[in-house]
């Protein structure tokens, strides 16, 4: 397994790498990556790892750290591979006295959903992973935080909704997915939508890594459905609006998962990509990216290079390592403030987070995302998402926020986290132990 950045520690103002000896015996709070630069997708891979990494450099360059606890982290490639995931996890995990962890893919968040509880390593799964461990009752360690992907197809259908005036009964809409859980994951929410609006669900799997799609839209030519929506990951998404552009199928019919909807998906296609939408959870611009500038890349310490600073994927990353730094954060506010926090503790804190505007704002980042808000109940903690659209050159935002229907997901929740607690022989928490 290669791993790289090994024992990387990035110290204030320089941004020096440390020697193990030195981080053994320096408090430093440390962060195991698992991104991938390497393989299929390391074009979609690669931004959101630089802007997860440029994000702990900042933490460490400009605040010092968290509270004076020094970040490190390491890196671990998994090349989107759930056996290549779990060995990296097997491999860093021993790195601290538990430590948050942040699979970036949905196949690998399933395999160590089994694994964090005992360890006592909690899972964040921004914008991916099981839909239904939103519900903190029964998954105690995962945190699907800021949407899952019934969210997403949800906030999508809410739109497409609002555009066909209310009224979807006898519409045609496709699914065209990642065949693996990530592709997976939309179906149980879009079925229901289907019995409830009255509109034709049909679906369509695509084997990864998804270069091939002709059969698939062979289909699509023949049923000319209404919309068509894209769960892939990535040279599945440009492949398959390389696709729609050869059979003809309107790219503004045309709707991403927030996978799906980023720079790499359309570069290639350009012009012809006119008119494609997705969604998008962050925002742009703003103050962190003028301070991960300044102090990050103007010295000379990016992680890659400064024209990818503030894309789509690259904020994914930003917020995503945001999050973890806050989970951390908060849990010295409850076990000890400029302490190195353990796995169990850093749990606390990510279940007990209230980042509202003014939060948001002092750590600058109100511009790249939303006040979330989590709770034993819930660890998603925000379920919004706006569509943009490529205008051929670059996005542009074409909706409001728009908040997920929690009537229709919560049932949903309900029904397959009880599923999985009886499953797996799981016993609901307590209200004691939500104080915990």
């Amino acid at each position: 397994m290669k791993l790289r950045s090994l024992a990387m520690t990035v110290a204030l103002a320089t941004g020096a790498v440390w020697t193990s000896a030195a981080v053994a015996q320096a408090k430093e709070q440390f962060f195991p990556v698992l991104p991938y630069r390497t393989g299929a997708y390391a074009p979609n891979g690669v931004p959101w790892a630089n802007g997860y990494a440029d994000y702990l450099k900042l933490i460490n360059a400009r605040d010092g750290g968290i509270n004076g606890v020094k970040i490190t982290f390491e890196e671990c490639d998994t090349a989107y591979a759930t056996d290549r995931g779990v060995e990296c996890y097997e491999r860093l995990k021993g790195k601290a006295q538990g430590s948050v962890f942040q699979p970036l893919s949905t196949g690998i968040t399933f395999a160590l959903t089994e694994k964090a509880p005992g360890d006592k390593n909690p899972l964040i799964t921004g914008g991916y992973g099981r839909s239904e461990s939103s519900d903190g009752g029964i998954f105690k360690w995962n945190f699907p935080l800021m949407g899952t992907y019934w969210s997403g197809a949800d906030i999508i259908m809410q739109h497409l909704t609002k555009k066909e005036n209310g009224n979807l009964k006898g519409k045609k809409i496709a699914l065209v997915y990642h065949d693996s859980p990530y592709g997976k994951e939309p179906i149980p929410l879009l079925q229901e939508r289907s019995k409830m609006q009255g509109f034709d669900l049909t679906l369509l799997p695509v084997t990864a890594p998804g270069v091939e799609q002709k059969a698939t839209w062979l289909q699509i030519r023949q049923n000319r459905p209404d919309y068509v929506l894209l769960w892939g990951w990535g040279v599945m998404n440009s492949a398959a609006l390389k696709e729609a552009v050869a059979t003809g199928y309107p790219r503004e019919k045309m709707y991403g998962v927030w996978w799906s909807a980023a720079e790499p998906d359309v570069k290639d296609v350009g012009e012809a990509a006119k008119g494609y939408s997705g969604l998008v959870a962050t925002g742009e611009g703003g103050k962190v990216i003028d301070d991960i500038k300044k102090l990050v890349h103007d010295k000379k310490l990016g992680t890659g290079p400064l024209e990818e600073v503030g894309s789509t994927l690259y904020n994914r990353g930003l917020v995503s390592a945001a999050m973890a730094v806050e989970g951390v954060r908060r849990a010295q506010d409850r076990f000890g403030k400029g302490k190195v926090m353990n796995g169990d503790q850093i749990r606390w804190g990510l279940e007990n987070l209230a980042l509202d505007d003014k939060a948001l704002t002092k750590l600058g980042l109100s511009t790249v995302m939303k006040p979330i808000s989590t709770s034993c109940v819930d660890h998603e903690g925000s379920r919004t998402a706006r569509i943009h659209t490529w205008d051929g050159k670059k996005w542009v935002y074409s909706s409001d926020w728009i908040e997920a229907d929690s009537s229709i997901i919560k049932p949903l929740v309900k029904q397959y986290a009880e599923k999985y607690a009886t499953e797996k022989k799981i016993t609901r928490r307590t209200a004691e132990d939500c104080q915990s």
